[in-house]
């Protein structure tokens, strides 16, 4: 079991608002007719959005894509350049260096910058530290933004990120909001980063808890695209749930919201 997820938990997640299928099977971003959907998962950091969603885009078919990487990119970019964290127009001049690659199960989890493989570097905590500075800068994300759609183009894809449902794919078919409490939250990143669980009060542990709990106050309260529930998206909290049962939840999420389409006169 990957890190972060409980051994135990419960069956439901909260539900919010109807699900967004803008249209049947042929459905369209831009002008760009697909057949298959388009789904959007945000949430906040920790929620489990990047691993829930790869493993439920697998079990539909569907390519992944965690857009939070670009960011992460540009961040160690950033870093390695010398380039100030909150100078947007020379993050944005990063943007033609940052890629993503897929695997060849369609998941676009290989992260290059300036050629390099960085993959194993973007999650490092000296990344976390600065991406929620490098993420808020409205000449980064303006540039970011036709590459995260053109991905999405085709359909057949997960999309996830903090602003999917509410800008850059607003009119995704399907979109979520995977939540989950801060301590639960602050749990999961502290075993990633080797944390042992019973340590919720050492200073390795309180500090990754106010580290999520100030990128969520910046991820919100930033002026381009802060991290918003989109009106129509489905809300789900996974506190308590096993991996297993919080993909499950989403993709059976996605599967109603499909066949409420194919059923609506």
């Amino acid at each position: 079991m990957p890190v972060g997820y409980s051994a135990g938990g419960r069956d439901a997640g909260r539900v919010g608002a109807a699900p967004s299928m803008h249209a049947g099977r042929d459905c369209t971003i831009g002008k760009v007719a697909r057949g298959e959907p388009v789904i959007a998962i945000d949430g906040p950091g920790s929620s489990g959005k990047s691993t829930v969603g790869a493993l439920a885009a697998a079990r539909l078919g569907f390519r992944f894509c965690d857009t939070g990487l670009f960011y992460r990119a540009a961040a160690w970019l950033a870093l390695e350049r010398g380039v100030p964290v909150d100078d947007g127009p020379s993050l944005a001049a990063l943007a033609p260096d940052l890629h993503l690659e897929a695997d060849g199960a369609g998941r676009y989890l290989r992260v290059r910058a300036a050629g390099r493989d960085v993959t194993a570097l973007v999650h490092r905590p000296e990344i976390d530290r600065v991406v929620s500075e490098v993420a808020q800068q409205p000449e980064l994300r303006a540039a970011l933004l036709p590459r995260q759609r053109e991905l999405a183009e085709e359909g057949g894809i997960v999309v996830a990120g903090r602003d999917i449902g509410t800008v850059v794919l607003p009119e995704a078919d399907v979109k979520i909001y995977l939540d989950a409490s801060l301590p639960e939250r602050a749990r999961r990143r502290g075993l990633e980063r080797g944390i042992p669980a019973g340590e919720v009060d050492g200073d390795a542990a309180r500090r990754t808890r106010d580290e999520l709990q100030a990128r969520d106050a910046i991820d919100s309260g930033r002026a381009s695209a802060p991290l918003r529930v989109a009106p129509d998206a489905i809300v789900i909290r996974t506190d308590g749930f096993t991996l297993e049962q919080a993909v499950v939840a989403v993709v059976n999420a996605i599967e109603t919201a499909r066949r409420a389409v194919r059923h609506r006169p």
